[in-house]
C-alpha cells in the first residue's frame, strides 16, 4: 500500500508541475552541467561518455520479453496490428504492453503512463504520437518522451532496396541525429507584441556524447568517414560549438576520416550524389530534414526504421514519424517501415534467430517477390504485404530446418 500511495503522490506532483517550467530548468541545468531528474552523464573528461546503445533488458517469465507498444495516431494502430500478426506467426517470445496516447488529452497522465511503462520494460516500439494542440505551452509529446527518457541519439540506416527502382542506387548512409536539443528545445516566447523569440540550445555535454556515439558506431560498423552537418557559417556560436566538439572527438579516431558540410549544401549533395556519404552526424532540426530527405531517396516514408537510443532505454519507430491519417482504414499503408522497426527491436533484444527470420522475409517480399503497396508504385494492399512476409518466414524456416537435417 505504501508503494501505491507513493506512486499516486508522485503522479500528482508530476502532473501539477508546469511542463514549460520543467523544460526550462533542464535546459539551464544542461548549460551548467547540473544533474537533474532525467538520466544524465557526469562530465569530467571526454572518456566519461557512454557511446554504446543501452544494454537490452533481461528476459522474464521463461525467456519472454515485455515490450511497451505505443500505437500512436493515424495508421499507427493498423501497423502495430501487422507487427503482432507477424510476431505470432514467427513465434517471437515478446509480449506487448500497450499504452494508448490521446492527441487531444488536456493533461499529461497518459504520457506519464507511457514513460513509466518504458522505464519498467526498458524498450518500446511506437508509431507517431500526434500533438494536435497548437498553442503556447503545449509541448510535443514525441519531444517530451525523448527528453524524459534521455534518448539523446537517433539512428537511421538509409540503404537502397534492390527491388525498388529509384533515381539513385547503392545508397548506404547511417544518420546520427542529436535528439534532444537545438530548435527542439521548444523554448519560445513573445518578448513584445509581434516579436517572437525561439531559443536554440546547444550544450557541450550532449554534443560530445552524440559525437562519440557516431564515431563509435562508425568504428563498429567498419565505416570510413563521418560527416558533421552544420550551419556554423551563420550560427557561429551554437552550431560553432557543435562543430568544434565533433572535431575534437574526431581526433581520437584517426582511422576514420572526418569532414564537415553546411546543411544547405548537404541537401544538394544528397539529391545529386548521395553515395559520397557514409556516416552523418547533425543537430536535431537538420536531422529531421535529412532523415526525411534520405527516405525519399530510397523509395519513400514506408520503408526505413529509426532507433532512439539513451543511456538506459531504446525506442524503435518508423524513420519518418509520419501519421498517415489520410491512409487510415484503406488497407494500403506500407507496413515495411514498422516491420523493420520490429526487427531492430529483436536485434536489440539479442533474438538473432527471430530477427533473421523476419528481415529475410521482408527482403524477399520487397526485392524478390516485388509485393509493393501504392506508395512504391505497386498494387498490393497492406494485407498482401503481411501475407507475403508470413509466406517467406515459412519458407525460410523450412530452409533452416533442411540445413540441419
Amino acid at each position: 500500500m505504501g508503494l501505491i500511495s507513493s506512486a499516486k503522490k508522485e503522479r500528482k506532483i508530476y502532473l501539477k508541475m508546469s511542463r514549460k517550467v520543467q523544460k526550462i530548468i533542464k535546459s539551464l541545468a544542461a548549460l551548467v552541467d547540473v544533474k537533474v531528474s532525467a538520466p544524465a552523464l557526469t562530465v569530467n573528461n571526454a572518456r566519461t561518455f557512454t557511446a554504446a546503445p543501452p544494454p537490452p533488458p533481461v528476459a522474464k517469465y521463461g525467456g519472454r520479453y515485455t515490450v511497451t507498444m505505443l500505437p500512436g495516431d493515424g495508421i499507427g494502430p493498423e501497423l502495430m496490428s501487422n507487427v503482432k500478426e507477424v510476431f505470432r506467426y514467427a513465434g517471437i517470445p515478446v509480449d506487448f504492453e500497450e499504452v494508448y496516447l490521446s492527441p487531444v488529452m488536456d493533461n499529461e497522465e497518459d504520457l506519464y503512463d507511457a514513460i513509466v511503462s518504458i522505464k519498467r520494460n526498458g524498450v518500446a516500439i511506437k508509431g507517431n504520437i500526434e500533438t494536435r494542440e497548437n498553442r503556447p505551452g503545449v509541448i510535443s509529446r514525441n519531444v517530451e518522451l525523448r527528453n524524459e527518457l534521455d534518448l539523446y541519439a537517433y539512428v537511421m540506416h538509409c540503404k537502397s532496396f534492390p527491388g525498388i527502382h529509384t533515381r539513385h542506387e547503392d545508397v548506404d548512409i547511417m544518420i546520427v541525429r542529436q535528439n534532444m536539443e537545438g530548435e527542439y528545445a521548444m523554448l519560445e516566447h513573445e518578448s513584445v507584441h509581434g516579436v517572437v523569440e525561439s531559443l536554440k540550445v546547444i550544450t557541450r555535454k550532449n554534443s560530445e556524447r552524440v559525437a562519440r556515439f557516431a564515431f563509435e558506431l562508425a568504428k563498429k560498423e567498419g565505416r570510413r568517414k563521418v560527416t558533421t552537418v552544420h550551419k556554423a557559417n551563420i550560427m557561429k556560436v551554437s552550431d560553432g560549438l557543435f562543430l568544434e566538439v565533433c572535431r575534437e572527438v574526431a581526433k581520437e579516431y584517426p582511422e576514420i576520416k572526418h569532414e564537415d558540410m553546411i546543411i544547405d549544401n548537404t541537401c544538394m549533395q544528397l539529391v545529386s550524389r548521395p553515395q559520397q556519404f557514409d556516416v552523418m552526424i547533425m543537430t536535431n532540426l537538420y536531422g529531421a530534414i535529412v532523415a526525411n530527405l534520405t527516405c525519399g531517396l530510397v523509395g519513400g516514408p514506408g520503408l526505413l526504421s529509426g532507433i532512439n537510443y539513451g543511456t538506459k532505454y531504446a525506442v524503435f519507430e518508423p524513420g519518418t514519424r509520419n501519421h498517415g491519417r489520410n491512409l487510415v482504414g484503406k488497407n494500403i499503408a506500407n507496413p515495411i517501415a514498422m516491420l523493420n522497426a520490429s526487427v531492430d527491436l529483436l536485434e536489440h533484444l539479442n533474438l538473432k534467430h527471430h530477427s533473421h527470420l523476419i528481415r529475410t522475409a521482408i527482403d524477399a517480399t520487397v526485392n524478390i517477390d516485388h509485393v509493393h503497396t501504392p506508395d512504391l508504385g505497386g498494387m498490393a494492399s497492406s494485407s498482401d504485404v503481411i501475407q507475403s512476409v508470413i509466406k517467406n518466414i515459412k519458407e525460410e524456416e523450412k530452409r533452416i530446418d533442411m540445413s540441419y537435417a
